[in-house]
Formats: C-alpha cells, sequence, structure tokens
C-alpha cells in the first residue's frame, strides 16, 4: 500500500466576483443572455480594456496551481493571511466543492472540521447528529456506539444531548462537532480555524485530543492563525499567499516566511478610528497615549499606555471589554477583562461614551512582535458584539524601544492577566469609576 495519504496535482479553484451559483437557465435567458454578450464585451473595448478583460475580471483564483503530497501519519500546518485560500483548500480535500483546474487524491476515510456545525442538521438532537456524521464518515453504528460516551463527555454536552441542536449556542457547536470528528477515528483529519469559538480550557482540551491524534499516526491538515499551535502540532507547514503554494518545508522557517510577508504590509500609525456598526455597542477608536520621542520609537523602560473609546447605544447589562496581547507566535501573554477589576462594571451602563485607559508597564515584554486585540463581548451567551478588523500592534526591539504598527485579525481569549494599570472613565466625567 502507498505510503501517500494526499496528493494534490496542479489544483485550482476559480470563484465568480459577486455573482450567484449559476443553476439552470431558461431558453429566454439563454437567448438574452447570447444577445447582451456583445454589447458587454463593446462597452469594455470602449473603456479601454483589452479583449475578454470584462469577463476576467468578474472572476477570481482562490487557488492557483497548488501541488504538494503528505505522507500517511503526517501533520502539516496551513498558515497564511486571510483570503489565502486556506479554507477552500480544504472544502476541496472535504469534497464540499470541486476544484477548477487540475486534481486532489485522498486515500482514506476523512473527517473534516471546516466550519461550525458542518455535517449537523438543525432540527436533529446532539444524539442523533453523533450517528448522523458517524455515517457520514462511513463508520458502523456499533463503533459510534463504541465512542459515543467519550463523545458526550468531552463535549460537555451531557446535558442538552436530547435538545435540536438549533438551539446549541456557538460554543456547544464547535465542542460537539470537534468531539465527533477526533473520537470516530477516521483516517485523515482537517481542521480549520473554528476552535476559537470555544473557551481556553476547551481549546486546550482540543489541543491535547490532537496531539493524541498525532501519536496515534493519523494523518492531520491543521489550518490555523495561531502559530503556538502550529509550532507545537505540526514538523512542517504549508505557506499559502494569494492561492498559491510559497513555502513548504520546516514549521519554523514556515512561521518566519508568513511573519516577514505580513511585515511587509505593516503601516506605521498610533491611532485607530472605526466604522459605525450595526450593534447595540461599539468600540470607536484606540489611540496611542505614550509619544514618540524620535525615529517613532517608544523607550522601552516606561510605560506604554494607549485610550480605547466605546459607545453604549442603549442600556446594556453585563457587558465587558476584553484586551489580549499576543506575541509573534500567537501565544495569549495577557487577557484582562474590565470588570475583574471593577465588579460593578457587570451593571447595566447607560448610553454614552466610555473611555478606557490602558497602561503597559516599562520591562514588561521581552524583545518582539506585539499585537493589541480588544472586544465588546456580551457575558449573555458570551455574544461578540463589536471587534474592529484593525489593531494596534508594536515591536519591542534589542535597543530598547517600541513602534506602533497596525494590527492583524481577531482570536480567542485566555485568562492569564498581568498587571495592567487600567483606569475607565466616562466621557464627560472628570473622576474614574470606582
Amino acid at each position: 500500500m502507498s505510503d501517500i495519504a494526499i496528493r494534490l496535482d496542479g489544483l485550482g479553484k476559480q470563484y465568480r466576483i459577486g455573482g450567484q451559483q449559476e443553476g439552470y437557465r431558461t431558453i429566454r435567458e439563454a437567448m438574452t443572455n447570447a444577445f447582451v454578450s456583445p454589447f458587454r464585451r463593446a462597452r469594455g473595448l470602449l473603456r479601454g480594456q483589452p479583449y475578454g478583460v470584462a469577463e476576467l475580471d468578474e472572476t477570481i483564483w482562490a487557488l492557483r496551481q497548488v501541488s504538494f503530497q503528505i505522507k500517511r501519519g503526517e501533520v502539516v500546518g496551513i498558515i497564511g493571511r486571510n483570503g489565502a485560500g486556506k479554507t477552500t483548500l480544504l472544502k476541496i480535500l472535504s469534497r464540499i466543492t470541486e476544484p477548477t483546474e487540475g486534481q486532489a487524491e485522498i486515500y482514506g476515510r476523512v473527517g473534516s472540521l471546516l466550519e461550525v456545525g458542518t455535517g449537523f442538521h438543525p432540527e436533529l438532537t446532539g444524539r442523533e447528529n453523533i450517528y448522523l456524521n458517524g455515517a457520514i464518515l462511513g463508520m458502523r453504528k456499533s463503533e459510534i456506539d463504541y465512542k459515543f460516551d467519550e463523545i458526550v463527555t468531552f463535549a460537555e454536552i451531557e446535558k442538552f444531548l436530547d435538545t435540536p441542536v438549533k438551539h446549541y449556542s456557538s460554543g456547544m457547536y464547535v465542542r460537539l462537532a470537534f468531539s465527533v470528528a477526533a473520537h470516530l477515528e477516521p483516517e485523515i483529519l482537517l481542521v480549520d480555524e473554528v476552535l476559537a469559538v470555544g473557551d481556553w480550557g476547551f481549546q486546550k482540551k482540543c489541543l491535547g485530543k490532537m496531539q493524541d491524534v498525532v501519536h496515534e499516526g493519523r494523518t492531520v491538515l491543521f489550518v490555523s492563525h495561531n502559530m503556538s499551535a502550529i509550532r507545537s502540532l505540526c514538523k512542517r507547514a504549508i505557506l499559502l499567499e494569494q492561492g498559491t503554494r510559497t513555502f513548504d518545508g520546516e514549521t519554523l522557517t514556515a512561521i518566519a516566511a508568513y511573519r516577514s510577508s505580513m511585515e511587509s504590509d505593516r503601516t506605521s500609525r498610533d491611532s485607530l478610528q472605526f466604522k459605525p456598526v450595526d450593534s447595540k455597542a461599539q468600540i470607536m477608536a484606540i489611540r496611542l497615549l505614550t509619544k514618540p520621542q524620535e525615529h517613532e520609537s517608544f523607550d522601552y523602560t516606561k510605560p506604554i499606555s494607549f485610550e480605547i473609546t466605546s459607545e453604549m447605544r442603549s442600556e446594556i447589562s453585563s457587558i465587558y471589554l476584553g484586551i489580549t496581547i499576543y506575541n509573534e507566535y500567537e501565544d495569549r501573554l495577557i487577557f484582562w477583562r474590565d470588570f475583574e477589576l471593577m465588579p460593578e462594571l457587570l451593571e447595566p451602563r447607560i448610553p454614552g461614551l466610555y473611555v478606557y485607559e490602558v497602561t503597559i508597564p516599562g520591562h514588561t515584554l521581552p524583545p518582539g512582535y506585539y499585537r493589541i486585540d480588544v472586544a465588546l463581548v456580551e457575558l449573555a451567551g458570551l455574544t461578540l458584539l463589536h471587534w474592529p478588523q484593525e489593531f494596534l500592534t508594536f515591536e519591542v526591539s534589542d535597543y530598547d524601544s517600541v513602534r506602533i504598527l497596525r494590527g492583524l485579525p481577531w482570536k480567542s481569549l485566555s485568562a492569564t492577566p498581568l498587571g495592567l494599570n487600567i483606569q475607565i472613565i466616562p466621557k464627560g466625567c472628570r473622576q474614574s469609576i470606582s
């Protein structure tokens, strides 16, 4: 038997931008399209576009000419920025979508966890969905029976086992989905970045379970922005950029290449303003309070302070501001919630603007790259009310200075507070809440 589990040869996937999936067309629609198409091309030529551009610019290649092989028992990380084609690759391997060009050969039973609740039927209970997913994976009922109690215990949903999954929270969804995918013993396991939905304790359980899967010799493809998890689980990593494979090799080298590609896009700035969103609460701005001395650098020995402005648009109970600081390997170094130091903030907050002043003490962080993620979360159901797409990031350098840069996407939170000196001051008030 061949030792190859997955083989990709010139794989490509093209999508239509802004278009709808083309279904069955009537004769009338086909005739109309044939009549109108020449005029569309003529309009493009009058605008100075080369022949055929009008058709080409309506599509985008999510993947293009991707080729590699993965051996049985190998654990490979897939990394890259948002939109690089990582999820598209896993969807093709899971047979959710078909490639536009090339081919993908898979040798073995595949279990995939690509999105929250993938393969679940919302009207069925958790119990019924376990058996449904097992059947989809090709498991016999006796095999599912043997693993059933272990699946339920790991997912921590005993109370809700006979409740339709449409009533589950996103965290319950992902706990059950991961538990089914990991325990029903597929030969090839495909995991996308869905574990961020669970809390930190469950994420650690999932990573521990994936370590067990690795030791059992099964093949794993792991997509994540968490470089710490990639580093601990994978000896090999593949870097995707704009749909193409740009690196395939040792994990630390791949992470360095990924970091280098991200560095080229960072722009120095000391404040961010965010567009209005349709939500009960919003983060309005982040502003650096520490002023640069020269060359946009800051003294590492002195505190680094920044200010967060948020708006409550109605009276809200049990809402908190979460602040997380990550290093370049996506290790969560600091996590703080405003009510942990000031429990009175769990009382209903009146509408208005609130200002959060945050100080990172000097000599706190070793040299390296860091980013600050901020979110407003409603405790009821842990509902994310607002997470902007940009955040301040900074570099602590060997010559004792920091440089403020642009930020990276939101990730899940951990609970490791580290001595932040924080004041919360409602705008228009002179004294802090106490």
